[in-house]
């Protein structure tokens, strides 16, 4: 069983950065994806970025160049450094861990971008 824990969301003022955190300890049988989705009020989760077990990156095409996904297998954190934040990133992001087809949510940190 995985239970992510996000941190680090805020209020941030356009053009600004914040960075998440996850903690996605737990144990898995396999390798374990780690990524991040986020819902705005009244719009569905959408997928932001994911990391997989060996390290590759994949990105939605609204935050590519401005986000940036890692992670610290030694910690079992995943963390998502958000530069040039827009008032249309405002939303609650959510953690995600995966692996061998199994999915686990954290349960989202809010992050508030004013223009």
């Amino acid at each position: 069983q995985v239970h992510p824990v996000e941190s680090g969301g805020g209020l941030v003022q356009a053009g600004g950065s914040l960075r998440l955190s996850c903690d996605a300890s737990g144990r898995t049988f396999g390798p374990k994806g780690l990524g991040w989705f986020r819902q705005a009020p009244g719009k569905e989760r959408e997928f932001v970025a994911r990391i997989s077990g060996s390290g590759t990156v994949s990105y939605a095409e609204s935050v590519k160049g401005r986000f940036t996904i890692s992670r610290d297998n030694a910690k079992n954190m995943v963390y998502l450094q958000m530069n040039s934040l827009k008032p249309e990133d405002t939303a609650v992001y959510y953690c995600k861990a995966d692996s061998g087809g199994i999915g686990w949510w954290g349960q989202g940190t809010q992050v508030t971008v004013s223009s």
